[in-house]
């Protein structure tokens, strides 16, 4: 049964490594959903939070494969009660009028924020579960979204643990 999953996956922080980790992938036949990478708080080291689709199979496969790079440090997956897990989206809607008034209001019920405003358009940025940006995408679809953008799902265990092994 295929479901999705999220690993944390802390990489060496120099040049080429993103480029080796997605080779890996292409390489395989296995498709990335979203894939974040930022230094930490050690400059020497990078995380990825990789989402992917499959089966255990396949994510046994993919872990095997990525712990086979000299550049990876560990690999997490990260189970969704165990980490908190957030996305981040820019949402450029059409608003004139009265509508900004509903566009506002639904915003503040979704603590999302407006950015930016023209004469036409609100751009929106919301933070939150898959769930959540979702939710608050369909409710502004009605009003014309003109662009859209998702940063890709981060997540970070929730307990004092330290994934630097």
């Amino acid at each position: 049964m295929e479901k999705k999953h999220v690993l944390s996956v802390l990489v060496e922080n120099h040049a080429g490594v993103l480029s080796r980790v997605s080779g890996l992938f292409s390489r395989r036949g296995y498709s990335i959903d979203s894939l974040v990478v930022c230094e930490t708080s050690d400059p020497k080291v990078s995380r990825m939070t990789i989402v992917v689709c499959g089966d255990e199979y396949i994510l046994e496969q993919i872990q095997k494969q990525l712990s086979k790079l000299e550049e990876v440090i560990s690999i997490s997956k990260c189970e969704h009660s165990a980490t908190c897990q957030r996305e981040m989206a820019l949402i450029k809607v059409k608003a004139r009028g009265e509508e900004r008034g509903v566009i506002i209001e639904t915003c503040n019920i979704y603590r999302a924020h407006i950015v930016d405003v023209s004469e036409t358009a609100l751009i929106i940025e919301a933070t939150g579960s898959e769930d959540k940006i979702s939710s608050l995408i369909r409710l502004l679809e009605p009003y014309g979204i003109l662009e859209l953008l998702k940063s890709g799902l981060v997540a970070m265990d929730r307990g004092e643990k330290v994934a630097l092994n």
